[in-house]
């Protein structure tokens, strides 16, 4: 809190807002009353606002504080500048460099004040009674007030000012300049008149009554934004100063980063150790920096000290939410974090801390890598799993005791122990098989379908898949693709009965269809089914088999020289065995 309020004094002291400033450093001195830069600070918010008594009160307290620091010595001889009390100016900066003999501020700030007190010392001994108006804090009376500040951009009215500071004898010489006269009359804190020699009282009536004072400023002069160095005032305006301690930081910090290039340099060329090593430096140096850690956690996955690496990403991400760090930053350690954890991994429960740390990754930045990450350990877990649960010897088990089920008509727990079988064995065909059975029985025609695929894709030379396969098809009404399946079961077993029974069964419904022998209820429940088939659909809509069709009631002759060609052929039957093509 004390940092913040401080901020927010530089801040306003750097805009110029000296009110707000002294509110400001006031805070911060409230939470800590001990800070002497706090103490400087407002001093030299006080010096800006002429209030050069509570200045002194601070600058005072500064160097009570921290008497071995150059700067509360300079703030001291400022406010006594302000306060006209020369000689006690001269005594703080002479102290300060006795401290600080390289100080560049205290040695000006000496000359300054041993300056002011010549002049003070000749006004004394019957010298001008103007001699302390012309001091050092005149330029800061001149540059505050909007009447005289542009006067300062102006080099004869600079030279002049400067003339009178060395020699206020000579104010005489300057009577007649009307700027002079303005600017006197703002040191004076008092309003002069002043009349050129050749002024009448004719012109005089002409400016009317509301004249009583020179126009201080016409509206085309410009108001510079800054008075020049050379007349910059003994009352330090420069930054707020930066303490001690948070200067090492800073120094710190920037070690920090030169290890952490350096540790980067020696990951590239795969010099571990090393990078390790500089890592290790920058986060002893600054811990305020995460990147610090998941950077050398890099290098102890590349190392494979996992557990190591681990450890590192734990303590960046709680380091980071402490300070709130970027969230691509803490998704990055939670990533890393996960890659180890899979490097560590051998069963499939291993996996689960390393997909916990991807979707907490994840819900930080979702960046495509990690996504990636988490998908490959979900498929690494899911085949270990298949993998410790594999047991050739149980499925086997699992598989009588669903052929006994089956026997029993009991379907459902007949199922239950097939897809036991299947879990412990992957491979074993029969238990497809012996599924797809179970779900033919049931009605479940789309999953004994996709058993009999699966069983046939396992082991394309066993018979009775295509018989599971061909069967689920005809009662699906398929008859056309179940004769496919059948005759593709023959090519590998041409004896087999079942296979043979099944052609003959779609062949005879295909004919039926053919010679128009179904119901309107058949034909139309079979035209549905076959419009809804991609392959049937393809037929309809392309343009040479469109004028097949034509043809084929329209031009017999043309219709059987498309017959020659098989591939047409093949189509027709389709069509014909769909029910979308009739023979009469």
């Amino acid at each position: 809190m004390a940092e913040e309020a401080k901020a927010k004094g530089n801040a306003a002291f750097s805009a110029g807002n000296f009110e707000e400033a002294v509110r400001n450093f006031t805070d911060a001195i409230n939470l800590t009353p001990t800070n002497h830069v706090l103490y400087s600070n407002r001093s030299a918010a006080y010096a800006s606002l002429s209030k050069f008594s509570e200045a002194l009160t601070d600058a005072q307290k500064t160097v009570e504080l921290k008497p071995d620091w150059g700067k509360g010595y300079s703030r001291l001889g400022a406010a006594y500048m302000g306060l006209h009390n020369y000689s006690e100016a001269v005594s703080a900066y002479s102290k300060g460099l006795e401290v600080d003999s390289n100080n560049e501020a205290l040695k000006s700030g000496l000359a300054d004040a041993e300056a002011a007190l010549a002049r003070s010392s000749r006004s004394r001994a019957g010298g001008s009674p103007f001699g302390e108006t012309f001091g050092p804090e005149m330029w800061v009376k001149l540059s505050a007030d909007p009447t005289t500040r542009g006067y300062l951009q102006q080099p004869d009215f600079v030279k002049m000012l400067q003339d009178l500071q060395k020699n206020p004898n000579n104010l005489n010489l300057y009577l007649k300049d009307q700027r002079f006269m303005q600017a006197l009359g703002v040191l004076l804190n008092a309003k002069l008149q002043s009349r050129a020699p050749e002024e009448t009282s004719e012109s005089k009536r002409e400016q009317g009554t509301s004249s009583g004072s020179p126009e201080r400023k016409t509206p085309d002069e410009p108001v510079p934004k800054k008075v020049e160095k050379k007349i910059d005032t003994h009352v330090e305006t420069e930054d707020m100063d930066i303490s001690d301690e948070d200067k090492v930081k800073k120094d710190m910090k920037k070690e920090a980063l030169k290890k952490k290039e350096a540790g980067n340099a020696a990951y590239k060329i795969k010099d571990f150790e090393t990078a390790i090593q500089h890592y290790s430096a920058a986060i002893d140096l600054d811990d305020e920096n995460v990147s610090f850690l998941t950077n050398r956690a890099a290098v102890y996955l590349e190392m494979g000290k996992y557990d190591d690496c681990i450890n590192d990403c734990d303590k960046a991400v709680e380091r980071g939410r402490e300070l709130r760090s970027d969230y691509k930053m803490i998704a990055r350690a939670l990533t890393r974090k996960g890659t180890a954890f899979v490097k560590l991994a051998k069963c499939s429960n291993d996996f689960l801390p390393a997909i916990e740390a991807f979707q907490k990754a994840l819900t930080e930045h979702r960046n495509p890598d990690t996504l990636k990450k988490l998908n490959d350990a979900e498929k690494a877990k899911r085949d270990l799993e298949q993998q410790e649960y594999y047991d050739p010897q149980l499925a086997d088990e699992e598989r009588e005791k669903g052929n006994q089920y089956f026997k029993e008509q009991k379907y459902p727990e007949a199922v239950k122990h097939y897809t036991e079988a299947t879990k412990r064995n992957p491979k074993d065909h029969k238990a497809y098989s012996n599924r797809a059975a179970c779900y033919t029985k049931l009605g479940a025609l789309p999953e004994g379908l996709k058993d009999a695929e699966k069983c046939i894709e396992i082991d394309p030379t066993f018979s009775k898949g295509y018989t599971r396969k061909g069967a689920v098809q005809f009662f699906m009404k398929e008859y056309d693709k179940a004769l496919e399946t059948y005759q593709q079961g023959l090519k590998h077993d041409p004896e087999n009965q079942e296979l043979l029974d099944g052609i003959k069964r779609c062949v005879e419904q295909i004919n039926k269809a053919g010679r128009g022998d179904l119901s309107p209820e058949e034909l139309k429940d079979r035209q549905a089914k076959a419009m809804q088939d991609p392959e049937i659909q393809n037929i309809l809509t392309d343009p040479i088999m469109r004028q097949v069709l034509v043809d084929m009631q329209e031009n017999p002759n043309a219709a059987q020289q498309h017959m020659k060609n098989s591939h047409v052929m093949q189509k027709i039957q389709k069509l014909i065995s769909a029910g979308i093509v009739q023979v009469r």
